[in-house]
């Protein structure tokens, strides 16, 4: 890959810039926190690979993507490694904590409405 086609660190999203880049299928929404938390309940439209197994080669290339986990901080680990791959990421300023607190839907696996373990 050459220097020109690396990519950095795009800036943190709230949760309301977040819903309209999906909404719009302008972004992928990636959930790194554990298997108990999602769970408990994610964003309907986030795929789900926790921080441990992360790994570039893992993660869409076709669009951005939005790292989410509780609070920001292990998404925020997340957003730096796939950057520092070239990889276009976000962070979800504030988690899921966040999300939800904007009135966004958290769901379980099932449909049913969830909570933010």
């Amino acid at each position: 890959m050459t220097e020109a086609s690396r990519t950095t660190r795009l800036p943190d999203l709230d949760p309301g810039q977040a819903a309209e880049l999906l909404e719009r299928g302008e972004a992928v929404l990636l959930d790194v926190r554990e298997p108990q938390e999602w769970a408990a309940g994610h964003a309907p439209q986030a795929r789900h690979l926790p921080l441990g197994l992360l790994t570039p080669e893992a993660v869409p290339q076709d669009r951005p993507v939005i790292a989410v986990c509780r609070s920001g901080n292990r998404s925020g680990k997340a957003a730096d490694t796939l950057a520092a791959a070239g990889r276009r990421v976000h962070n979800l300023a504030g988690g899921m904590k966040a999300w939800a607190h904007a009135g966004l839907p958290v769901v379980t696996d099932d449909g049913e409405p969830g909570t933010v373990a």
